[in-house]
């Protein structure tokens, strides 16, 4: 028997599961995986009733369990435990729509099973636009696609919608959805008139048009409001921000580029012994001196200003200070030879525009802790990602500054069907505690799979992307655990969101904020699902006391078009599950049709 003993409490506390295989999936770890499985270790809590707005304590059950027993991979038969919190009632699935939203939904997500429809839809709606003209087409977009996956089309739309959420517990993240479709071509058409570009070392000649630049400021008034609509209406709430709305998404990729050949040069500084991205002084003095033009001084300067602490180490984390985009021209000037590094050099120029970037994210993030909204930076194609990630370490510097906010103001967006997403979670953790701020995380699955696969194919290099999705899983889960049980450790300060629509992982999230003795309420977590889908999952969750957003989309039809037709493509993929959404909403509609 695992079960030691049994024990009955009396307080309010809220459930996470309706039977025992959310949690087989920790029980049943691989040996490999051992660290996690003692996370059950000790107790189980399965907390069989109650809500936040319960009006008397339930009781709850607490279940020694045998740390041996676990060890040998055996099941805990918790399947005569119970929990408020279910993810198949139909009924307080969709209590919030009316008869007619959902049968729209289900005329919805009908069509998103089916795929020729679906994998044809960009060439239908181009048919549609040039037989029955925009007006109607957006029209039946309106009123069908549109109403149920975007929130509205301005700020005035979107209030009723974060009005009703509010009364089930569930805050909002206002995403301004306009995708640029250009942003995925580095063969865009430019303006004839603008910033000509003459990077050195013999680097090919760059236009960065001004209509490009005239429409990121035009979104940063958009993001502007957008922010100013989350403080309206909502004490909780995030605003979603995209950075290729904010920069020329080909500066975003020769800004990636810089930051990646820093690192592959740091790499090469390492001896194969080494580990954990730490070179000895006289290592790095060594590789340093065969690289660049330097004398005995400089390079004493360079050492220290990389080793204040006289630990006798560099480590990554100072060098790709020292090296940033803004200022690589300086070393490079002092390359020996053109490799690598000095083949990515910006121009003056480009310097300018970067700074032009990162000032347009700093504006908005001042505005947000001015206002007391939160951002959420978007993650976007791998070829941005890398400089994405820079500009989110200077703002979260900043403006999550442990000495100024007791929490963090802006959130970088971690995608873990990448390899090396756990990777940069710890190093950014480390960079957390080097500049003492908090650190926000908002964790995916990713949404740009095919592209990143048919890229690295086209291109000839790995591909980025985990191999199966149960190592997408397995990561995702890894990471939330590893933040988890990090928030334990240190306290208060880092909060992490659970943004996924897989019930699997959110129990195990909640199995793991119980054993650390997390609160539903604790504001280190949240959990988030796209709005229009997984209602399943969010009012329940809302319900009960948990921290529970939804992502809402909003802008007008034309422009939020490709973001619809990339809803109904995950759809397509994701309906297959055992209980699907369509399978709740039919139920629901019958037991409509019933009490009637």
């Amino acid at each position: 028997m695992l079960c030691t003993s049994v024990r009955i409490c009396r307080r309010p506390c809220v459930g996470f599961m309706r039977d025992a295989t959310l949690m087989h999936p920790l029980l049943q770890a691989p040996s490999s995986h051992a660290n996690r499985t003692l996370l059950l270790a000790g107790r189980l809590r399965c907390i069989t009733s109650s809500t936040s707005s319960a009006k008397a304590a339930a009781s709850h059950v607490v279940v020694e369990v045998d740390k041996d027993a676990i060890n040998q991979h055996q099941d805990v038969d918790v399947s005569a435990l119970h929990a408020s919190c279910s993810f198949s009632d139909a009924q307080s699935a969709h209590v919030s729509k009316s008869t007619f939203e959902i049968v729209t939904a289900i005329g919805v997500f009908s069509s998103c099973r089916l795929p020729f429809l679906i994998q044809n839809a960009q060439y239908f709606l181009g048919l549609s636009y040039k037989f029955l003209g925009p007006t109607i087409t957006n029209a039946v977009m309106k009123h069908t696609f549109f109403r149920h996956f975007c929130a509205g089309e301005d700020r005035h739309d979107i209030k009723p919608v974060i009005e009703m959420l509010g009364r089930y517990n569930i805050g909002p993240i206002l995403d301004y959805a306009a995708e640029n479709d250009n942003a995925d071509s580095s063969e865009a058409v430019t303006d004839l008139h603008g910033i000509f570009s003459q990077p050195p070392f013999n680097q090919p000649a760059r236009l960065y048009d001004y209509q490009s630049e005239e429409e990121c400021d035009r979104h940063v008034s958009i993001f502007q409001e957008c922010i100013q609509s989350v403080h309206d209406v909502s004490s909780v709430g995030f605003a979603a921000l995209k950075v290729t709305a904010l920069g020329n998404p080909e500066l975003l990729e020769r800004m990636s580029t810089m930051i990646v050949e820093v690192k592959n040069l740091f790499a090469k500084f390492q001896p194969e012994s080494g580990s954990g991205g730490l070179i000895s002084r006289e290592n790095f003095a060594q590789c340093y001196q065969q690289h660049f033009h330097v004398d005995d001084h400089q390079l004493k300067e360079v050492i220290e200003s990389l080793d204040p602490t006289d630990s006798g180490l560099v480590d990554f984390i100072s060098f790709a200070e020292m090296l940033t985009p803004y200022n690589l021209p300086s070393f490079t000037v002092k390359c020996k030879s053109i490799g690598p590094l000095a083949r990515v050099t910006p121009s003056s120029d480009e310097i300018v525009l970067m700074k032009r970037m990162s000032e347009r994210l700093h504006t908005l993030a001042t505005g947000a802790a001015q206002n007391g909204t939160r951002l959420l930076i978007d993650a976007e194609h791998q070829k941005y990602q890398p400089a994405i990630d820079n500009l989110v370490l200077e703002l979260q510097k900043k403006f999550n500054a442990k000495d100024k906010t007791d929490r963090p103001i802006v959130f970088n967006t971690y995608q873990c069907y990448l390899k090396d997403t756990l990777e940069r979670v710890e190093m950014d953790v480390k960079r957390s505690e080097r500049y003492s701020f908090h650190l926000g995380a908002k964790l995916v699955r990713g949404a740009y799979m095919e592209h990143e696969r048919e890229r690295s194919k086209k291109l000839k290099y790995p591909c980025p992307i985990h191999d199966t999705a149960e190592d997408t899983h397995q990561c995702y889960d890894d990471v939330v655990e590893y933040l988890l049980r990090y928030r334990w450790q240190h306290g208060s300060g880092t909060e992490i969101m659970v943004a996924t629509h897989n019930q699997e992982s959110i129990g195990k999230a909640i199995a793991l904020m119980k054993q650390f003795g997390l609160e539903p309420e604790d504001s280190s977590v949240y959990f988030a699902q796209l709005f229009g889908m997984r209602d399943n999952i969010s009012f329940p969750l809302g319900s009960n006391g948990y921290n529970v957003f939804k992502y809402l989309p909003y802008g007008k039809v034309e422009e939020v078009m490709p973001y619809l037709l990339r809803r109904a493509a995950e759809n397509s993929a994701v309906l297959g599950d055992t209980v699907s959404e369509l399978d709740l909403l039919k139920k629901a509609l019958y037991k409509r049709v019933l009490a009637r």
